[in-house]
Formats: C-alpha cells, sequence, structure tokens
C-alpha cells in the first residue's frame, strides 16, 4: 500500500530503538534506562495528578516545570522548553534552528537520530570524523556550516568534550547555532548550561530519561536565549499546543526538586560504572572513558555481533551497532552492581 506514501517517506530510514523485550527474566542493559527506580516524590506527584483534572487539558506552557527548572540553573522560565521526551525536542530544534543554507555539522559516529531527523526535515548535513581515540575533535568542525549539534558526553562512545572546548567551538562559530545535546550530562561531566548567559548561540538540550530515572514518563527540556526558545515555542504551537500532560508535569517537576534522590543515585551509577569497567579490562575487553551511564567496549578475541547474540542466548541483552569501525564493539548499560555481576559471569562462561 506504500502507493498511498507521500514522496519523502520513500526515502526516509527510521531510527531503530533499542529493544524492549516482553521476555521474562532478561537482564536488560541495552537502552541506557537507569536501574534505579524514579524518586518517591515523583511518583507521589504522579498519582496526586490522576484525578478528575485529567478530564481538562494540562498547562500548554507547563509554567511551574518551566519555572522549577529555571531556578535549579539560575535562569528564567523563558529560557527553558519543555517537551516529550528530549527526541521531541531535538525534533523541533532540527526544525527551528539547524535548518540552513549551508551543511549542519555533526560527529559520523554519534546519536543515529541526527541524519533521520536531516532526511526527514530536507537538511543538508556533513558528518565531522572522529578521531582515532574516537573522540570529537572541536579543530575538525573548522570549515563553513550552518549550524553545529553535539552530544556530550558523545554517545555511543561515552567520551566528553570538556567546556574550554565548547568554548573554543561558540566562540568560532557566533553567527551559528551550536545545540548540545546532554542526554547524559549528569554521569560525569559539566554542563554548558552555565554558558548559556554568555553565549547566545547556544543551546542546551537534557532529558529526564537517564539521571532522573523517567524514561517511561517522557521529559525533555532545551535551555537558551530567549530568541532561541521562542523559535522552539513558535514550532511547537504550530504542531501540538499540549505536549507535556499533567502526570508528567507533576512527575518531573517533584524529580528535578528532589536533589538527594539525583545525587545519591546517579553517584551509585557512577560507581558501578567504574567498578564494570575494571572488571571488563581484566577479562581482556578495551573499555573507552565513559563519563556516561554506559560502558563502550570490546574484546579483541570476538567479533562483536558474535558476543551480543552469546549474551542475548544466555538471557542477557546489550547493543551493538553494525557500522563501520565500531562492530566489534558493545554499548554496555550500567546496572546494579548485582546486574553487573551477572554480566560478568555470562562474559566469563562465554569467553572461556
Amino acid at each position: 500500500m506504500s502507493r498511498f506514501w507521500s514522496p519523502i517517506v520513500h526515502a526516509l530510514e527510521p531510527y531503530v530503538p533499542g529493544e524492549q523485550p516482553s521476555v521474562a527474566d532478561l537482564l536488560k542493559l541495552n537502552t541506557n534506562e537507569n536501574p534505579y527506580g524514579p524518586s518517591p516524590r515523583a511518583l507521589a506527584a504522579i498519582a496526586a495528578a490522576a484525578g478528575d483534572r485529567l478530564r481538562l487539558y494540562p498547562d500548554p506552557s507547563a509554567s511551574a516545570l518551566r519555572e522549577g527548572i529555571a531556578t535549579g540553573f539560575g535562569l528564567r522560565a523563558e529560557e527553558v522548553f519543555v517537551g516529550n521526551g528530549s527526541d521531541e525536542v531535538l525534533a523541533h530544534v532540527f526544525q527551528a534552528l539547524l535548518n540552513h543554507e549551508r551543511p549542519l555539522l555533526f560527529p559520523d559516529l554519534s546519536y543515529a537520530f541526527y541524519p533521520t531527523y536531516c532526511r526527514l526535515y530536507g537538511i543538508r548535513f556533513e558528518q565531522v570524523t572522529l578521531n582515532e581515540r574516537f573522540e570529537i575533535e572541536v579543530e575538525a568542525y573548522d570549515r563553513p556550516c550552518g549550524a553545529i549539534i553535539l552530544r556530550n558526553p558523545n554517545a555511543p562512545t561515552g567520551i566528553a568534550l570538556p567546556l574550554t572546548a565548547l568554548r573554543r567551538l561558540l566562540g568560532a562559530y557566533p553567527e551559528q547555532p551550536v545545540v548540545i545535546d546532554e542526554a547524559y550530562v549528569d554521569f560525569g561531566t559539566e554542563s554548558a548550561a552555565g554558558l548559556v548567559r554568555a553565549y547566545p548561540n547556544l543551546l542546551v538540550v537534557q532529558t529526564f530519561s537517564k539521571s532522573r530515572s523517567l524514561a517511561g514518563l517522557r521529559v525533555g527540556f532545551a535551555l537558551g536565549q530567549r530568541p532561541l526558545i521562542q523559535a522552539l515555542e513558535r514550532v511547537k504551537d504550530s504542531f501540538n499546543s499540549y505536549p507535556l500532560d499533567r502526570l508528567a508535569q507533576a512527575g518531573a517537576l517533584a524529580a528535578f526538586e528532589d536533589r538527594d534522590w539525583f545525587e545519591r543515585h546517579r553517584a551509585l551509577v557512577v560507581a558501578s560504572r567504574q567498578r564494570l569497567a575494571g572488571a571488563l579490562a581484566a577479562l581482556g575487553f578495551e573499555v573507552l572513558p565513559s563519563q556516561a551511564n554506559f560502558l563502550f567496549a570490546r574484546h579483541p578475541g570476538h567479533a562483536g555481533a558474535d558476543l551480543a547474540r552469546a549474551l542475548r542466548e544466555r538471557g542477557v541483552l546489550v547493543r551493538h551497532f553494525a557500522r563501520p569501525r565500531i562492530a566489534d564493539f558493545l554499548r554496555i548499560t550500567v546496572g546494579t552492581d548485582p546486574e553487573c555481576d551477572r554480566l560478568l559471569a555470562v562474559l566469563r562462561a562465554v569467553l572461556d
């Protein structure tokens, strides 16, 4: 029935998300979800919002949530944009800020949604090759462009850029939008949010899915000076005036305000990441230096696809990308210490 499709649909290469299995007792380390449940304050706020008022539309501007986020980052509410997960926020970003006559630049090994959005919205793009250590080098972006987007820490590598490098990039391109996608920033590197006041071309995108354990609630946000946020609002209000429901707004605000839960659980993930990285190295894996909630690792004696398949046969899911340069790597979400121990036990059996 594809004869009914619009012409653009034939050319799309949709993003393929990680598997969400229904099989019982699988150890799920393939989609970078937080191994710990959400803040109890968030769950209580969601339950309290699930009442008779669900018959009414939610606040279209999510005022309370935007105000809470703004206070946390030392900004004004009008410098915050929210949407259904950072993926929807990014979709609006690509439409509103990244479609220019000159190409958009982003790394050749990064979030696979970036080229998908470019094809969907007809955006010219160039992919900039990571160096031999799988690092982003800002000097490699010294070329004509309409805009730049970087994930920091990058995915699937987990490697982060310091703020000094981001400042160099922002200063070199004062007339181009520079978007820093910080889905994993809370697990080990400094956010660029503190640079928003100094750089009118900077937009920072974050999510509640990872460090605040709300992947199932779908809440993301962007931080930037008012002209950038206004562009996103114009796109959003031309597409969906009510993006966040009442439950999402209430739960996200409570999660954001529960700083004690946030600090305690991200520290647990970081400690487990360091422990897991050392154990994988002891098994002979090359492990890239990650500042995210996952590790990117390969074993010199085993193909990545073979390892991923052998793990799945033994009840452990990890992510494998059949792409040049990284086909032998596995992206492994950091679980709890018992989950990491189960992974390591299965790996030992496979490697033996």
